[in-house]
């Protein structure tokens, strides 16, 4: 999910920044209590579109505490993830997730093919190029490689208090500068280039771009208790966290204590080259 304030240009690519991209299992309950799930009509575009018969077989990527993966399940799909983080992968697999510890990129399929390949919130951790390849070659024919994640923008009356309590509490960090407003445009260029990653593989059929748009309401506590669980905040001190969260409480409580968050969820799914959509 993305991060406020808004991330800036990194001297290397955010898949190779793998302290931040193991970081989330630090309090893995809160991370899959705190954050939201994917809209219902993405999975079942995504199942409709897959090839498989009497339920999908499906690798999710990154899986994380499993929080699609149990959205798939839950329609019958036959799911295994693969997390990088043994913290997430045990905490998926106590409700019911197969979870193998790998990075995808190092991860040992031993022969195993499945119906769709699947990233939600994840993909920006994986090499674009070699991820795209491994895709392709543990795909059945007709099988689909999905990659989708949220976008959303707090109002700025908690977004701007959050950035200025960021920069003073962390002066040093990559995520500090910037706007705390963050256009969709600018989400829905990186999902164009990921569609033009694929795409450069030859492995897949031409990339379809797909957006839902939802909205969901956070309490104080509500969103107090996400902030944490986002890749600016998980390696924070304990003390440097309470401050910022101190002052992102205060302006919840300046707007009544709740607020509407507009979401949209963006996405990419492609099929195998020669297996159109």
């Amino acid at each position: 999910m993305p991060t406020l304030p808004r991330e800036q240009p990194a001297p290397a690519p955010l898949h190779r920044a793998r302290q931040m991209a193991e970081s989330f299992g630090v309090d893995a309950q809160r991370y899959d209590q705190a954050r939201p799930g994917y809209p219902d009509g993405l999975v079942a575009r995504i199942v409709a579109r897959s090839p498989g018969a009497g339920g999908l077989d499906v690798l999710d990527v990154g899986c994380g505490t499993g929080i699609a993966a149990r959205q798939f399940q839950a329609v019958g799909c036959t799911v295994l993830g693969v997390e990088p983080d043994a913290r997430m992968a045990d905490f998926a697999r106590d409700r019911g997730l197969p979870v193998e510890v790998a990075t995808f990129e190092a991860w040992e399929p031993s022969g195993r093919t499945f119906d769709a390949v699947t990233a939600a919130q994840s993909w920006h951790w994986v090499d674009p190029f070699a991820g795209a390849v491994k895709a392709a070659q543990v795909l059945r024919p007709n099988g689909l490689l999905a990659i989708f994640g949220h976008v959303y923008e707090p109002p700025a009356e908690v977004a701007e208090p959050f950035a200025a309590a960021y920069r003073r509490v962390v002066p040093d960090s990559p995520f500090g500068g910037g706007s705390a407003r963050r256009p969709l445009e600018m989400y829905q260029a990186a999902y164009a280039k990921v569609a033009g990653e694929i795409r450069e593989t030859g492995q897949f059929d031409d990339p379809q771009q797909s957006r839902f748009d939802w909205e969901r309401s956070y309490t104080r506590d509500q969103w107090l208790d996400l902030l944490p669980t986002t890749g600016g905040l998980t390696r924070l001190a304990p003390g440097q966290l309470a401050e910022i969260l101190g002052e992102v409480g205060r302006a919840v409580d300046a707007l009544g204590g709740s607020f509407t968050m507009p979401y949209t969820t963006l996405a990419v799914i492609a099929a195998r080259a020669g297996t159109p959509l």
